[in-house]
């Protein structure tokens, strides 16, 4: 799994979060719905990721798809 990516992936979610999950708590790991992540967050993220990479991955793809490596996946599988 790539830094870059991933760190890449992370400033994104604390964008779609409008700073409620910093970068660091993101890569730290666990479920971003239980840091804060609520829908309107996640449709701001996956938005950025589609626009950013040109990918599209789904949150609620099975137990575990909200998480940063889960997500990081999805974009380098996609790409």
């Amino acid at each position: 799994m790539s830094a870059e990516l991933s760190g890449r992936l992370a400033a994104l979610v604390h964008d779609a979060t409008t700073g409620t999950v910093t970068a660091e708590q993101a890569l730290a790991g666990g479920s971003l719905r239980a840091l804060g992540l609520d829908s309107l967050g996640a449709l701001r993220l996956i938005d950025a990721i589609d626009l950013e990479f040109g990918v599209e991955v789904d949150l609620g793809d099975g137990p575990g798809a909200d998480t940063l490596d889960a997500i990081t996946r999805m974009v380098e599988e996609r790409l």
